[in-house]
């Protein structure tokens, strides 16, 4: 048997004492915060309890991302990754960078010389030899 050698202060709130609780919500369950993510998130949660070892590891990773980036662009994110069958808070993590991050707007095409403008001239394309091979095939 074993016997308890020495007894910390800290280890143990004391005796009636009540526990704080907070409102606000980085101090709720991840995983009641992530279920209220997305109407889809309860089928992912189920997702990664099939597929993955840590579920709770992958819901707080998912949650965390939620207040980096917002709610919206995470349930999408979930939407998503439900549809395609990726399941883990990394996908969710690379879908949500890849979308963040914001592309250059394309630029205008600038011909400077009067050369580069390509003029071509294309031959009128002859559409007799799709007719024959048509007409072969089911004859």
């Amino acid at each position: 048997m074993f016997r308890q050698t020495s007894r910390h202060r800290r280890s143990r709130p004391p005796q009636g004492a009540a526990r704080a609780t907070s409102k606000c919500p980085s101090s709720q369950a991840p995983a009641s915060r992530f279920l209220a993510l997305s109407p889809k998130a309860d089928p992912y949660y189920q997702a990664l309890e099939h597929r993955r070892l840590n579920p709770r590891h992958h819901v707080t990773k998912i949650v965390a991302l939620s207040e980096i980036y917002g709610t919206e662009a995470t349930a999408r994110a979930i939407e998503d990754a439900l549809e395609f069958g990726a399941v883990s808070s990394e996908y969710i993590a690379n879908l949500l960078e890849s979308r963040a991050r914001a592309l250059p707007d394309p630029g205008v095409l600038h011909l400077t010389r009067r050369a580069d403008l390509l003029e071509l001239d294309l031959p009128e394309p002859d559409l007799d030899l799709y007719d024959t091979y048509h007409n072969d095939n089911h004859d």
